[in-house]
């Protein structure tokens, strides 16, 4: 997270006017950068998917030339080696299948490595985990300026376990 200059006040401690400023600054920029980042997965991912469509556009087509290709010449090559001619048509189509199986796998490893914006989540989450934990100063107060003690609760009531969160929406 980007930190943002700290004007002091005369007694050496920020207003709170020049706290909720840095705040809204940090928390603007954080957006801004979060939004970056998943521009950035979504390109890489658009063009993972557009390089394995490309891939099976092309091995579509090549098993289509290989298709009406061999399905002559390989099948009439095999009836002069002796084949049946059922026979030997059975095996070309078997061939093209193999092919086509091959170009399919290709596309299916090219869409598996699309990342889903990994790396936009994990930062999201921790930046909304920052974002709900209360972080003493060094004179014991909060950032809100209330006193902190240790062994203070977050409400009355409240188990010796709670902490302080931001609500959920």
């Amino acid at each position: 997270m980007v930190r943002s200059v700290r004007p002091d006040g005369a007694d050496g401690q920020q207003s709170l006017g020049d706290l909720v400023a840095t705040a809204t600054r940090d928390i603007s920029q954080l957006v801004h950068f979060e939004i970056a980042l998943a521009k950035s997965e979504l390109k890489m991912d658009a063009r993972r998917i557009g390089i394995a469509g490309a891939l099976a556009v092309v091995g579509l087509f090549v098993a289509c030339l290989v298709l009406v290709l061999l399905c002559f010449a390989f099948a009439y090559g095999l009836i002069a080696a002796g084949i049946w001619a059922w026979a030997a048509f059975l095996i070309v189509a078997g061939t093209c299948v193999v092919v086509i199986g091959i170009a399919a796998l290709i596309a299916y490893s090219g869409i598996r490595k699309v990342s889903g914006m990994k790396m936009t989540r994990k930062t999201v989450t921790e930046d909304i985990d920052m974002l709900r934990q209360v972080v003493p100063s060094q004179n014991g107060s909060s950032h809100n300026g209330s006193k902190v003690s240790s062994d203070a609760s977050p409400k009355v009531g409240a188990g010796a376990d709670a902490k302080p969160e931001i609500p959920a929406r």
